[in-house]
């Protein structure tokens, strides 16, 4: 490889404009297989962690070296052959020995010639054979020749990259690291000396080629930092630019919707909802827009606060817009907010002409001139809670483009081109997580004369808070920990899938019997040849049959939109006793008397999902039970059904989820986790992605246009903003 022409060039940025065939040793073939692995350039080399160390700077005297571990030994070749043996394979075989004993050393298929009398250090692991020492395929270092030697110091042991041998890319990465160093260092002088972080030619060459083990934790402590200040300063880049700089909504008016809201509730806010909404209040008041996060447990009353937040919204002169994943649950809002309005007093008190002028409804004199309008828009329906009946979707648009609408629900149909609002003052996105962030931000960049639209964020998935920090350090965080007085954990319990069917029905029976209803969930909506799980349409089919003096239905995402309507709300109503479904009902259903939840199959859902589902049952004055009915024949499985049972913390939970099923990756569309980071975890180095987080902030606030800030930027890109295209505008 090249040098730069001058060292001050020599940036990690730089070295990533460097392709790999310009490291000596690299051909075209093998630079063809680091691409397929995701290795383009002599930083992406540089980036490659070992994923072990074998530290043979101490050498082991042949008769006193212990068994089974890896060593590395020195002595002379007593004699060497070469022989096939079955299906065209060859043995090589050497002796071995030193002053102490002896060793016999086999590889199969090598590209070896060792000569008698040769001076050899070995490195492998030693066994016993029909009574005498041996190494199966130990390297060899031919001491008296002139090769890249591994004898005597710390030798990393690398993973393999697509068809490439862990050998291959150590190699590689060799050449890569003793020709790229020394490395420009962009982090300044003064963030170093603080937080004891090394430079970055220490890190890099101590991590790739250490003279010594007790160089690795420093030098890794250094690029995991690096990792996480990548990651940080594109959040806090993002969040400056598109909310601290700009000028937002002013939200500001707390009074009568507000406080008839409040005060019409059947319970008092926990302190957590408190908190919560002052701090969203307080953003939305404040000159630039809000961006917060409100993350918190099932059933821990998010919506209260949300619906709180939008009536500040709406009674500051603006509308409010809530955009959901899925149809059921915008519908779930839509009607969750009608009636919470209807019994504050707050809704249109019935269908008429008058409810459409300025008449005001109220008998409070300090009241609004008018009622507060909702609508919902989905790809199938318009509904708004001032006239009976569905409207066409011009008419419903109409009403949302002249400010009729004060709050609109729905899914990706609010962010289709047609949608125009009249003065739009605050967006609420639930399960935020389920959309990319191109869609969630659609609404915020909708133009406004009155200023950038605030941005709320909502989910009921618990998040552990190294993921809140790692993902979202562009947001402010809320979170809803603890539940509503009176709000009775669910009890669960595991099933056996085998035979269960008499267990399910005896307390599908009882659940009746006692005046409560049944959530009945599976994973799969018809029977599949592929896959062996119990489906909603056989289960529904069965529970019809086996129980016929029970009023049974059946919901799935396959219906048609009306048809899931008029389901769900005789299920609400309490016109149905048993609702065999899919996960269509995982988040935002809220059906008081449901007390019981069976989900079959659950070692097909994720933690987070089935903690979801449990918390559809028990939300009114009777405490809910969940029976997961699962075939545990898997680990992870028998891991995330004890998890389970044992308890109902979903944050506890969550932690378990991510130790289960791998992090994911950090950037993405979907944002679920971090399984693209090189060197660092997100679980376990907390300290360093609160210290990049920390660095990052400062930096930004300090000086956005700084040059520490830019050329981080420049690494931002590098590694993770060709698949973004938010980054772009970084």
């Amino acid at each position: 490889m090249e040098p730069a022409p001058d060292a001050s060039y020599r940036t990690l940025a730089y070295l990533g404009e460097i392709p790999t065939d310009r490291v000596k040793g690299i051909g075209a073939v093998t630079m063809g297989k680091l691409a397929d692995a995701g290795v383009h350039s002599v930083a992406h080399l540089l980036m490659t962690p070992p994923r072990r160390y074998l530290d043979r700077s101490q050498m082991s005297a042949i008769g006193s070296a212990p068994i089974g571990e890896e060593i590395t030994i020195a002595g002379t070749v007593t004699s060497f052959s070469r022989r096939r043996i079955s299906r065209g394979r060859t043995m090589v075989e050497a002796r071995v020995s030193d002053d102490t004993g002896k060793v016999r050393c086999v590889w199969f298929n090598p590209y070896i010639k060792l000569d008698e009398g040769e001076e050899v250090a070995l490195s492998g692991k030693l066994e016993t054979f029909k009574g005498s020492l041996q190494m199966k395929s130990p390297d060899v270092d031919r001491l008296n020749r002139n090769t890249t030697q591994k004898t005597g110091r710390v030798v990393p042991i690398y993973p393999k990259l697509a068809n490439l041998k862990h050998y291959e890319v150590a190699q590689a990465v060799d050449n890569a690291v003793r020709r790229s160093v020394p490395i420009v260092e962009v982090v300044p002088a003064t963030v170093l000396d603080e937080h004891n972080l090394v430079d970055r030619t220490f890190a890099f060459t101590s991590i790739h080629l250490p003279s010594d083990l007790s160089d690795v934790p420093p030098a890794r402590r250094r690029l995991v930092f690096d990792e996480f200040l990548r990651i940080q300063m594109a959040l806090r880049v993002r969040a400056y630019d598109d909310y601290e700089s700009q000028a937002g909504v002013s939200n500001s008016v707390r009074g009568v919707l507000f406080d008839r809201y409040l005060a019409a509730l059947p319970f008092s806010l926990t302190p957590d909802q408190e908190s919560a909404l002052e701090a969203i209040t307080g953003d939305m008041a404040g000159p630039a827009p809000l961006h917060r996060l409100l993350q918190g447990e099932v059933g821990s009353g998010k919506t209260v606060v949300v619906i709180a937040a939008m009536l500040t919204s709406v009674e500051s002169g603006h509308q409010a817009a809530v955009m959901a994943p899925t149809e059921v649950l915008a519908t779930q809002h839509y009607l969750g907010t009608e009636r919470s309005l209807r019994v504050a007093g707050l809704a249109p008190s019935e269908f008429a002409d008058d409810a459409m002028g300025t008449v005001s409804l109220f008998e409070d004199p300090d009241a609004p001139d008018r009622p507060v309008r909702i609508g919902l828009f989905t790809s199938s329906r318009v509904s708004v809670n001032f006239t009976a009946g569905d409207v066409s979707r011009e008419q419903g648009l109409a009403w949302l483009a002249d400010g009729t609408i004060d709050i609109a629900f729905g899914t990706h149909a609010l962010i289709q081109p047609d949608v125009d609002f009249h003065s739009l003052g605050i967006t609420v996105v639930d399960e935020q997580h389920r959309f990319g962030v191109e869609q969630r931000v659609i609404l915020r960049d909708r133009d406004s004369a009155q200023g950038v639209p605030d941005l709320l964020l909502m989910t009921a998935t618990p998040i552990p808070r190294t993921f809140v920090m790692a993902l979202y350090g562009d947001l402010e965080v809320s979170t809803i920990r603890t539940l509503p007085p009176g709000r009775m954990p669910t009890t669960t319990s595991a099933v056996p899938l085998q035979g269960a069917e008499p267990a399910v029905e005896d307390a599908i029976g009882e659940a009746v019997e006692a005046g409560r209803q049944v959530f009945v969930v599976c994973p799969l909506v018809e029977p599949s040849g592929k896959i062996e799980a119990r489906s909603a349409v056989s289960e529904f089919t069965r529970l019809s049959d086996t129980l016929p003096d029970l009023r049974v239905e059946l919901l799935h995402g396959q219906m048609k939109a009306e048809e899931k309507a008029e389901v769900m709300e005789g299920f609400r109503v309490g016109d149905i006793d048993v609702l065999v479904a899919t996960t269509v009902i995982e988040v935002g259903i809220d059906v008081p008397n449901a007390t019981l939840m069976v989900v079959w199959n659950a070692e097909r859902f994720g933690l987070s999902q089935l903690h979801q589902l449990r918390g559809r049952v028990g939300r009114g004055a009777h405490a809910g039970t969940c029976l997961l009915v699962a075939d545990d024949s898997t680990d992870d499985a028998t891991t995330r059904i004890e998890a389970m049972v044992a308890t109902n913390d979903g944050f506890e939970l969550a932690e378990v989820d991510v130790e289960v099923r791998g992090a994911g990756t950090i950037f993405g569309s979907s944002q679920s986790g971090a399984g693209d980071l090189r060197f660092g975890d997100v679980l376990r180095d907390a300290e360093l992605i609160e210290l990049a987080a920390g660095v990052a902030r400062s930096a930004v606030e300090t000086d956005r246009q700084s040059d520490f800030v830019d050329k981080i930027m420049e690494e931002v890109h590098l590694f993770v903003g060709d698949r973004e295209s938010w980054l772009a505008k970084s």
